[in-house]
């Protein structure tokens, strides 16, 4: 009466009824067997991954590196440890897209801002097997003796085995 296709479902579902239909109480038991399922992966999925000993080297170090490369106005290392799409807000408000933009807009802050940049990792999260969140105290001790404390939140990629910075976030919080 109701075709092939309700056939395997019944087969499917082991169920002895001829008329058996897929909304029916013989299947109650597959249901929420599918229904664990699925709520089993989406919560093992929205978990945040805490990252390896390995993965906070790595990234720690890509942070070591952007730090020595804008001290120093290395513009080669800069371009080996940005994606060439990379994006970066400032504290001015000022976006900077692309790694043309960004490497030359990181020279002309260096260059009109000098002073000793430091940053330090605070926190690391991992996204997925090939992204991750790296917030950062951000510290400019400037030539008249005082300090300007910031946050930098980066975003890197794995990109063919290495870790790259894809976007910059610095943020200057406000006094109240």
């Amino acid at each position: 009466m109701y075709g092939y296709p309700f056939r395997i479902l019944r087969l499917a579902f082991n169920c002895t009824k001829k008329f058996c239909l897929p909304f029916n109480f013989c299947h109650m038991r597959l249901y929420l067997q599918l229904l664990a399922l699925v709520l089993i992966t989406f919560c093992a999925n929205s978990q945040q991954i805490i990252p390896s000993a390995r993965q906070k080297k790595e990234l720690t170090t890509l942070i070591d590196k952007y730090s020595e490369a804008r001290e120093n106005r290395d513009t080669v290392l800069l371009k080996n440890i940005l994606t060439h799409d990379i994006d970066q807000l400032v504290s001015t408000g000022e976006w900077r897209n692309g790694i043309e933009a960004s490497v030359k807009g990181m020279l002309k802050s260096s260059a009109s801002a000098p002073g000793t940049r430091s940053l330090t990792v605070d926190k690391i999260k991992i996204l997925s097997s090939t992204s991750a969140i790296v917030d950062c105290r951000y510290e400019i001790q400037n030539a008249d003796g005082t300090t300007r404390k910031m946050w930098s939140s980066f975003i890197a990629v794995l990109v063919k085995g290495e870790w790259r910075i894809s976007a910059i976030r610095n943020m200057l919080p406000s006094v109240e």
